[in-house]
């Protein structure tokens, strides 16, 4: 490992002013722009955070089971504002903040590695990555992601030089964080403990023990918190709601398997593809130079622990239920192309790494030009369609604004204040986010056991005067079943679109008592 590079404030402090001001222009662009929310994972998101807090049944349950609870829960403190909640502000926010933490605290273990410059050089090609900035911007977890992986890997640097039970704690702290934002983070933990146990010195076995206790108790957490409300502790994994189980209904329905289902060469293709195309060939050819140069300076663990992210989403696509779509291959299209990021810090050390080549005194301009290059691809000319993560979003989610914006229009004419409607939780939210119909005047699957006793008996139990349904779905059935014995709605709206979903707007017939308001 290379000796610590100088140690001064200054820079540091440059790059957080950097930073705040790119992740303020990335705001200002995606939301001035309306594309907070393209990316329907996005939505999912907010809308997860905010019915913890605005819901029939508000409180930890609302977490949900599929997605790790960090990016939702730094969602709080912002969510409940009702203005930022339907701008998607709220959730975008945070993202911000993450992505500046994530690129000082990579600036600063690159230092300690590189140096200043050639440190400077890497932190351009990770920060003013379009596509990394198009994500901050918006309610993600990858940033959360990024900041937690970049303090852990400073921290394991910081421990490198010192072995000590803080830096020991520090890092399982962080890998905590990870563990609790993106299931890489899970991945990672075995991979630091034998770090720490080789570089720990006298206390080595403690130091890892220590780590990996503090570590392991977001896994942990997770898998109790699964058994706890869901009765199976890897509900996340293999539950209904698993992106498992998804994959297997699409299958038993008829779907080809997913390109890299239990094919190595093939899931490495795509994901090299989605690499290439979310970072352009000059970042990828200086990444490649300047992985020599790493390897000449044996900067082993860098090189190591960078490459766990793009590992882990390798592994991912060949088990089959995470795939990544590409617009150039097979099947045609877009799906996941964000997960290619996880390659970005990687490249970028890489390339920051090939300024140490030059002679001491060249480094400066070395530096300079790395960077320079890296980026000219982006901006000669500057084409957004290149932009693969934001195309995704504008491509995909086409089809959702489009009968967002025609079912919101048309609740917000009608729709009282109190009414209530019954729909399933997922992508029917965004209609009441815009329609700014607060969560707790709505029935959803989160809402147990209120949701499952209407559905199941809504004669009885169903009260609210609108119904918001994708045609055939539990919502839209409930209704046609009880269309005799009541209560009775009738369908007031369909709205179709072109490779979108039949959305159906039911209200309650005149004439049937309503439930006291749900304001």
């Amino acid at each position: 490992m290379a000796r610590p590079g100088p140690r001064g404030a200054a820079a540091p402090f440059a790059v957080a002013l950097a930073l705040i001001a790119a992740a303020f222009l990335a705001l200002r662009i995606i939301g001035g722009h309306g594309w907070t929310l393209d990316i329907g994972d996005a939505e999912a998101h907010l809308n997860i955070a905010r019915r913890i807090v605005d819901s029939r049944t508000p409180g930890y349950d609302q977490i949900g089971t599929v997605w790790l609870p960090l990016p939702h829960l730094i969602m709080l403190p912002f969510v409940g504002n009702d203005a930022w909640w339907r701008s998607g502000f709220a959730g975008a926010l945070p993202s911000a903040i993450a992505y500046c933490a994530a690129g000082l605290f990579f600036f600063l273990a690159f230092r300690r590695l590189l140096g200043v410059a050639p440190s400077l050089a890497a932190l351009a090609v990770f920060a003013l990555n379009p596509n990394l900035l198009y994500l901050a911007a918006t309610p993600m977890s990858e940033p959360v992601s990024f900041a937690a992986l970049a303090l852990l890997f400073w921290a394991t640097l910081r421990y490198a030089d010192r072995p000590t039970a803080l830096w020991a704690a520090v890092c399982g702290i962080a890998n905590l964080l990870a563990a609790l934002a993106r299931y890489e983070g899970w991945f990672v933990i075995p991979f630091v403990a034998l770090f720490l146990l080789v570089r720990g010195g006298r206390r080595r076995w403690l130091y890892a023990l220590l780590f990996s206790v503090i570590a392991s108790l977001g896994p942990l957490w997770w898998l109790i918190h699964n058994f706890w409300l869901y009765g199976d502790p890897l509900a996340f994994f293999r539950g209904p709601y698993s992106a498992q189980a998804i994959y297997q209904r699409a299958l038993d329905a008829g779907m080809a398997r997913y390109p890299g289902d239990h094919n190595w060469p093939v899931a490495i293709r795509y994901f090299a593809a989605a690499l290439k195309s979310s970072v352009l060939w000059p970042a990828i050819a200086l990444a490649l130079a300047g992985a020599v140069v790493a390897l000449w300076r044996k900067q082993w663990w860098a090189l190591a622990f960078l490459a766990l992210p793009p590992v882990f989403y390798v592994l991912s696509l060949h088990s089959g239920s995470t795939p990544i779509f590409l617009p150039s291959l097979y099947p045609f299209s877009y799906y996941n192309t964000r997960y290619a990021l996880a390659g970005l810090p990687l490249l970028a050390f890489c390339a920051g790494a090939l300024a140490l080549a030059a002679p001491a005194r060249w480094r400066i301009p070395a530096s300079a030009a790395i960077a320079l290059l890296a980026l000219a691809a982006w901006l000669l000319p500057p084409r957004p369609d290149s932009v693969l993560v934001w195309k995704e979003g504008r491509v995909n989610g086409a089809g959702r604004r489009a009968w967002t914006h025609t079912a919101a229009a048309y609740l917000s004419a009608h729709y009282q204040t109190g009414d209530g409607v019954v729909a399933s939780f997922g992508d029917l939210t965004g209609i009441f986010r815009a329609a700014g119909i607060p969560l707790r005047q709505t029935l959803h699957e989160g809402n147990i056991p209120f949701f499952d006793l209407a559905i199941a008996n809504p004669r009885v139990f169903l009260h609210e005067k609108w119904a918001i349904a994708f045609s055939g779905d539990r919502v839209a059935t409930a209704i046609v079943r009880a269309h005799r014995a009541g209560p009775r709605y009738d369908r007031v709206l369909v709205i179709t679109g072109p490779n979108s979903p039949v959305v159906e707007i039911y209200r309650r017939s005149h004439g049937v008592p309503l439930p006291p308001s749900l304001e």
